[in-house]
């Protein structure tokens, strides 16, 4: 937890609640232990999608579709999402999920590896990317996410500080956790001091990097 629980808790009081269908994959996310984006990341995704109003939105990393299927709710009718997802057993979920939703027609699902399936989208230009995949790919997904994004498009990545055991010792965190940690400062770093990219650290839900193409900087 990196703000205080209290807080967290009394934030999540106070959201209003989900489309119906959203309500039914979060309890069954629940129930079957699979990882959904946080309350506050919810409700951080609506606001900025309200203000960017993006026309395309690329995400990286499916899972059950929740996150896809709440960013086409908050969307105008004219826009569209690809979302691409490499693990089999999440794929079907999705696949249902959205069709559950009726959003079929504005959420298109990629399926396999980010990093064969983006090369291959020579021709498109995305305004919005989300990023909650694979923590320890993120640094090697940023080239070809850069590549899609039109300037002035926004790349927010979820989970970025690790329960705030990023600032930690590698000795204190779990041997198994120490490549992704490492690899996720190597990929802060980048996106700070990035030419093309302004980027804010924002410690919400388990941490955020929001960047902005700019352009290349004098």
């Amino acid at each position: 937890m990196i703000v205080n629980e209290r807080i967290v808790t009394y934030i999540n009081s106070l959201e209003k609640e989900n489309s119906r269908i959203l309500e039914a994959i979060e309890q069954q996310a629940h129930i079957d232990k699979v990882p959904i984006i946080r309350k506050e990341m919810e409700s951080f995704l609506k606001v900025m999608l309200t203000i960017k109003k993006p026309k395309k939105i690329l995400e990286l990393g499916t899972a059950i579709g929740y996150s896809a299927i709440l960013m086409s709710e908050s969307i105008d009718s004219d826009a569209t999402i690809t979302t691409i997802e490499n693990y089999d057993k999440r794929i079907q979920a999705a696949k249902d999920n959205i069709a559950k939703a009726g959003r079929e027609n504005v959420i298109t699902l990629l399926e396999g590896d980010a990093m064969k399936i983006m090369p291959t989208l020579q021709a498109e230009q995305f305004d919005f990317v989300f990023m909650d995949a694979a923590k320890a790919q993120y640094i090697h997904f940023l080239p070809e996410v850069l590549r899609l994004m039109r300037e002035g498009a926004v790349l927010i990545a979820d989970n970025v500080l690790q329960e705030g055991d990023l600032i930690e010792s590698k000795y204190v965190v779990r041997r198994r956790d120490r490549t992704i940690h490492k690899r996720m400062r190597e990929y802060m770093e980048i996106v700070k001091n990035h030419p093309q990219l302004e980027t804010s650290i924002v410690p919400i839900g388990d941490g955020i990097t929001m960047s902005v193409k700019v352009g290349k900087k004098a």
